[in-house]
């Protein structure tokens, strides 16, 4: 057996789940179905270093009197170890050598098995880096007095196989492998305390794939004198961390084999069939650490079931993995390990055809995310009498939709920057900032909105450009950067005055008046509030004539004119009822209760946000419905029904938790306890 793998870090539940069955058992003494244990997981991963771990562990404590047998198969070499070469070497660790060695080789595997039968003190036989069945099947014990364990990158899903599946190191154990690799080598080495961050980055782009984390470092052994931050930058400057990392390998681990990512990741990828190598390559180009199944389906232009199938088997070869969703199997996502897409990039970007394959894929799923997203939005805005929008029956439909999928889309996005994806990443920029402002993915949303300036100002569409600085700034003024904002929405008002686009100069004063005001610029912001209004009563845009008129009631709550502001927010509510909009109907029942309270009119505001809490929760919008319920909590305790006040805490305290914002979610629970 080989040495003990030197900085065994992490693997704990692994082991806890693989050596109790490695113990001897009463029944060890009789003839049982064999009990196979598969390690598996993609190369670099450290498979074979569990097993020899689990197996110097389970000698220590005395399991195996019989000893051990190790088989390297180098299944993923140019010239693998067949089984007929393997039951050879078995034969002659167990003194069968010679004159003594049967005349055939199935005679040699009976010989083999039937030592293996006749001994009764229990071995381990370890067959390691196996590729196929048929290198290990014929060198298999026939009983359970002895154990096995395979190591293969593929799945041995066909065999009854007690599978131990690994995953990435934790980055806290990616740090303790560096770490211990380097004290192992001097332990006056300090540069891990000294530079932690620095540490956790490194580990990071070395994907927390163990062979990544012995070369990065062996790379920093060499480099006593430098500190990790030196090989960090060195690693970001590359497209793929694996240049950088096979040019400085410090050569072979303790078993003898080259520690070299790329020929691992080669392997792998040469020996998938070609409709398997396709999307995985395919795989590589997506956007985001995710892809739903739905999107893979539409990168490679494939039915969902096809692509299902063609997902299950290269996820059998640890190049993909799924993701599971508590929304349950059909929300399964696909990931790709970042050293694995990095190769997979650097395979396309090397052969023409594999670029084209690789665009037009893009471009078709560019198409699926521009149709989707602009379906949600519409749902999202939709009012009775419009045509109903594609796919999405109800507003929490889209924007699950829409959260599902966020990554993809934003990631889509940014291929703005190539002028073959240009025009469709900005109409899908356009159609995700109402999303990304009303869920507060403000950091997403400044992204988007500035990709889609950089695309209008470069394409000279001064109508979209104007369109790109009004989003800008209705998203920076919900990130609290009302300055920038104000400026974001000047430059968008005096575009739409240069295309002449009357309703999109009303819209920028609006948001000029909204980010003004959160500037603490109330006189200056009723001003643009009544230009807004007046613009949009002037060209009969009565939804929009609401929104000013509701952002208008805000302004003079602000400035203590509660009547004034009543009677704003109740011209609101009455336009948002003429067109149908029951969404913002909720908003103004919710700034009308406000104005109520201010007043003293306690009753008529419960009433008023009873009215905004019933919309709300029909479209499940808990972020609203957290709001509403903690402004009618808060209605009751000053009215002293503590009991009451204290039920709408829990209850806005979930919503909030639904809407996924935890800190009003635990400011909610500590007011509900602090009424116990």
């Amino acid at each position: 057996m080989p040495p003990r793998p030197l900085g065994f870090t992490g693997r704990s539940a692994e082991l806890e789940r693989l050596l109790p069955h490695l113990a001897p058992t009463e029944d060890d003494t009789t003839a049982l179905p064999l009990l196979i244990f598969a390690v598996t997981g993609m190369g670099g991963i450290g498979k074979t270093a569990l097993a020899v771990e689990a197996a110097h562990r389970a000698r220590a404590k005395g399991w195996f009197p019989g000893g051990t047998l190790f088989v390297d198969l180098r299944g993923y070499d140019d010239d693998p170890v067949t089984a007929d070469q393997a039951v050879l070497a078995l034969l002659d660790a167990l003194g069968v050598r010679g004159q003594d060695l049967p005349p055939t080789t199935e005679r040699q595997c009976d010989a083999y098995r039937g030592l293996l039968a006749e001994r009764r003190d229990r071995m381990l036989v370890i067959l390691d880096n196996a590729s196929d069945p048929s290198q290990y099947l014929p060198l298999l014990p026939g009983t359970d007095h002895h154990r096995v364990f395979i190591t293969s990158r593929d799945r041995p899903d066909a065999l009854p196989v007690r599978l131990i599946n690994l995953e990435t190191l934790g980055p806290v154990d990616s740090a303790a492998l560096v770490t211990r690799g380097l004290h192992d080598t001097d332990d006056r080495d300090e540069r891990p305390g000294r530079e932690p961050d620095a540490l956790r980055e490194l580990t990071g782009l070395c994907g927390n794939l163990p062979l990544a984390l012995q070369i990065a470092t062996g790379m920093l052994r060499r480099r006593r004198h430098r500190d990790i931050a030196s090989l960090v930058a060195e690693i970001k400057k590359a497209d793929d961390p694996t240049v950088v990392l096979d040019n400085h390998s410090p050569g072979t681990d303790l078993y003898g084999r080259s520690l070299v990512l790329g020929p691992v990741l080669e392997t792998s990828y040469r020996r998938l069939p070609p409709d398997l190598g396709r999307l995985l390559r395919l795989l590589t180009v997506a956007p985001g650490a995710e892809t739903s199944t739905e999107a893979v389906a539409a990168l490679a232009g494939l039915d969902e079931p096809t692509v299902l199938s063609l997902l299950e088997d290269l996820a059998a070869t640890y190049l993909v993995s799924p993701v599971l969703s508590t929304d349950g199997p059909a929300a399964v996502r696909w990931r790709v390990h970042d050293l694995v897409r990095a190769f997979g990039q650097r395979v396309v970007a090397a052969d023409p055809v594999l670029r084209e394959e690789a665009d037009a894929a893009r471009e078709r799923l560019l198409a699926f995310c521009h149709r989707w997203a602009a379906a949600a939005d519409e749902r999202s805005l939709w009012l009775p009498g419009r045509p109903e929008p594609e796919r999405f029956a109800d507003r929490p439909q889209a924007w699950a939709w829409l959260n599902g999928e966020r990554a993809t889309l934003v990631g889509a996005v940014q291929w703005a920057g190539e002028e073959r994806f240009a025009a469709m990443a900005l109409r899908l920029a356009m159609r995700l900032i109402r999303f990304l402002e009303w869920w507060r993915y403000l950091d997403d949303g400044i992204t988007v909105a500035r990709t889609a300036l950089d695309v209008t100002r470069r394409t000279g569409n001064r109508a979209g450009e104007a369109r790109a600085w009004n989003c800008l700034g209705m998203i920076l003024g919900t990130a609290d950067q009302a300055e920038e904002a104000i400026e974001a929405h000047i430059r968008a008002g005096d575009l739409y005055q240069e295309v002449s686009d009357l309703k999109g100069v009303a819209g920028s004063w609006d948001g000029l008046a909204i980010s003004l005001s959160e500037a603490g610029r109330a006189e200056e912001a009723i001003e643009a509030h009544t230009r807004a209004r007046d613009l949009y009563r002037a060209i009969g845009h009565r939804q929009g004539e609401g929104w000013a008129w509701n952002h208008l009631g805000g302004t003079l709550q602000d400035l203590g004119r509660i009547g004034e502001a009543i009677e704003a927010h109740v011209r609101a509510r009455d336009l948002f009822q003429a067109v149908g909009d029951l969404n913002r109907e909720g908003l103004a029942w919710t700034n009308l209760g406000t104005a109520l309270n201010r007043e003293g009119r306690s009753e008529e505001a419960i009433e008023a946000y009873t009215h905004a809490l019933t919309i709300h929760r029909g479209f499940e919008d808990w972020r609203r419905v957290g709001g509403v319920l903690h402004n009618l909590a808060l209605t009751h305790e000053v009215n002293h029904r503590p009991a009451e006040a204290r039920a709408l805490w829990f209850q806005a305290a979930e919503a909030f938790t639904l809407a996924n914002a935890p800190e009003e979610a635990s400011r909610a629970q500590s007011a509900a306890h602090a009424l116990t």
